[in-house]
């Protein structure tokens, strides 16, 4: 248990130097897409090349942590992280809209190969603590929700007559800082037999219905949050408010994000899986009441800050959810697939996200969002009726 612990802990410090990583780029790119876009449908472009750069390469750096271990896989992470944390300082600093999308493109394999933080806590965990780690490794990002707006604040005017080179060179610092913490993981590797070995075809574990839920509940939580997040500073502008209350209210929704992980784990074990998930959906649907019913800095700020937390809890209990879907030899390939789907859904949202802002406004943003929401919520009651009512077996 005390190993399980210390590894909880190093891999929550890197997960707060990812969302350091995450909120700079949230806060920033889409503005700077803005300013450097030929189009200005393509504004949340950069955004989207970020989840399509993680698309590319969650798999792989799945099937590399199987073969060479978690620790290889998330150093070589960092790694993509500076070159790309560089290539996007060159590109704002020269003006350049499409070498901004590729260094954003080559930063976005650092977010996938982070995304396995949470189930590196998982691997070496015991059963009874595995939900608690898991949720304790995502608080880590709560150092993100502080750190990443401020940091782009303090350093978007860096270098002089260049606005906004300064918070890409800033992550090339958290990078390293992240390799350096990585000395300190020690998750034992899998056996010769469970590296080898495939298990089940993909095709009969994705019939269990956890499987079929972890996968929706965290599409949609993920999907939601990064439409309604990706826009917000676009819609702060078009309202007029200043870049300060945009960094604020991102710097408040990463902290609903990542806070309620201290306590998830604990309400997963009290009131169960399902129920948390339940109690996200209910109040991912809040945050859409009140973002249609103002556009107040105030509003925002609930709004997001609500988004959060509901993002937690379905997040953290998809995530729970998995793991019992699969055994380690079957991880990678489970793993991988979930997360593409993730990263997949990101890129549908993030990529319709401008042109829906641009031509559909806000509000209708927000209301498009109720309908999966509420199909999340049909899938989670069904996973509990089957699991009161369980199939014969065959």
């Amino acid at each position: 248990m005390d190993l399980a612990r210390k590894n909880v802990a190093v891999l929550a410090i890197c997960q707060g130097l990812l969302l350091i990583n995450n909120t700079v780029l949230i806060t920033v790119n889409a503005l700077v897409g803005y300013a450097l876009a030929p189009d200005k449908t393509l504004a949340t472009l950069p955004v989207t090349m970020y989840f399509v750069g993680s698309a590319l390469t969650t798999i792989p750096f799945s099937f590399m942590m199987k073969r060479y271990g978690r620790r290889a896989g998330f150093m070589l992470g960092a790694v993509f992280a500076i070159l790309g944390s560089l290539i996007c300082a060159v590109a704002v600093y020269g003006q350049s809209f499409w070498l901004l999308c590729f260094g954003v493109l080559v930063l976005g394999a650092y977010f996938a190969a982070g995304q396995y933080y949470r189930f590196a806590a998982a691997d070496s965990a015991p059963v009874d603590f595995r939900s608690t780690a898991i949720s304790l490794v995502l608080a880590g990002g709560i150092i993100g929700g502080f750190v990443g707006p401020e940091t782009s604040k303090l350093t978007k005017d860096l270098v002089a007559g260049h606005s906004y080179v300064g918070p890409y060179i800033s992550l090339v610092g958290f990078a390293v800082l992240s390799i350096l913490a990585l000395r300190w993981l020690r998750i034992a590797g899998l056996t010769e037999a469970e590296r080898k070995g495939t298990g089940r075809p993909l095709g009969v574990i994705a019939r269990q219905p956890s499987f079929l839920v972890a996968v929706l509940c965290a599409t949609v939580a993920y999907g939601v949050m990064n439409l309604l997040m990706t826009t917000t500073p676009l819609a702060m502008a078009a309202w007029e408010h200043p870049f300060s209350d945009a960094a604020f209210v991102i710097q408040w929704h990463v902290v609903g994000m990542f806070a309620p992980s201290f306590v998830t784990g604990t309400l997963i074990h009290r009131l169960g899986l399902e129920k948390v998930m339940l109690i996200g959906v209910a109040l991912n649907i809040a945050c859409v009441g009140i973002a249609l019913s103002g556009v107040d800095v105030m509003h925002f700020w609930l709004a997001l800050f609500l988004l959060g937390v509901g993002w937690n809890f379905m997040f953290v209990g998809a995530t729970a959810l998995l793991t019992e879907s699969h055994t380690p030899a079957e991880r990678a390939k489970v793993q991988g697939v979930n997360d593409a789907a993730i990263f997949i859904t990101l890129v549908v949202s993030s990529l319709s996200s401008g042109a829906l802002f641009t031509f559909q406004g806000w509000q209708t943003m927000n209301a498009l969002a109720i309908p999966v929401l509420l199909a999340a919520g049909a899938g989670i009651l069904w996973l509990v009726w089957r699991r009161r009512h369980p199939a014969p077996a065959a």
